[in-house]
């Protein structure tokens, strides 16, 4: 059970890996927590510089981190690959490794709702409850109050129409084309997001329930 996501800003991937990576037992693995943790002074270096790992770098961390022995029956991998060049070199290190190809999961969300995902969300800094105010499902029983510990309501700094244009345009130019180079290796399957998390999850469960059950 080798997965990856491929998935816009805000459709939840991340939250989505490790509901998997509990469920299954397998390993939620983070790039960005990788890169973070490195002591590669390579990395280090272009961290520090605020400059983008090269996919070479990147590439050698994830293989060093698919080697170890908890990822043995199946991984979720968040945030790898995120462009073309990237796939080819992760195809390549899974037929080092003798793993499975393993499959892509492609979580459709339509950019108006991903944007009313970010522009929306509010967040409470005193216990870390999350809402969205232009989600009945998510808004706060009073508007700026958190339900909780009525502590005060705020946004990220990122949550703005800038931010989520320029993650978009990324995502679009650099990531988007994975779904093809998937799908034309029969390995891409789509989930939609749904306004609940739980329920995009159910659709994931269904979908490996079907894939791996019965092998």
């Amino acid at each position: 059970m080798n997965i990856t996501f491929i998935a816009p800003p805000a459709a939840g991937k991340g939250t989505l890996g490790l509901k998997v990576s509990q469920k299954y037992g397998i390993p939620h693995i983070s790039t960005g927590d990788l890169l973070r943790s490195s002591e590669d002074e390579r990395i280090k270096r272009f961290l520090d510089e605020g400059k983008f790992v090269d996919d070479s770098l990147i590439a050698e961390l994830t293989e060093k981190r698919l080697s170890e022995a908890d990822c043995d029956n199946g991984f979720v991998l968040d945030g790898f690959p995120r462009n073309l060049k990237q796939a080819i070199m992760y195809d390549e290190l899974l037929e080092r490794l003798n793993k499975d190809k393993g499959i892509a999961i492609v979580i459709d969300l339509d950019k108006d709702i991903a944007a009313k995902r970010i522009l929306g969300r509010r967040i409470c800094p005193d216990c870390g409850a999350v809402y969205n105010v232009h989600f009945d499902a998510m808004k706060p029983k009073v508007l700026g109050v958190c339900d909780n510990c009525n502590g005060k309501l705020t946004s990220r700094i990122d949550d703005n129409i800038e931010t989520f244009e320029n993650r978009y345009q990324v995502y679009m130019n650099e990531t988007y084309p994975l779904i093809k180079y998937y799908e034309d290796k029969d390995m891409a399957y789509h989930i939609e997001a749904l306004d609940d998390a739980n329920d995009t999850f159910n659709q994931i469960v269904d979908l490996l329930g079907g894939l791996y059950d019965n092998n």
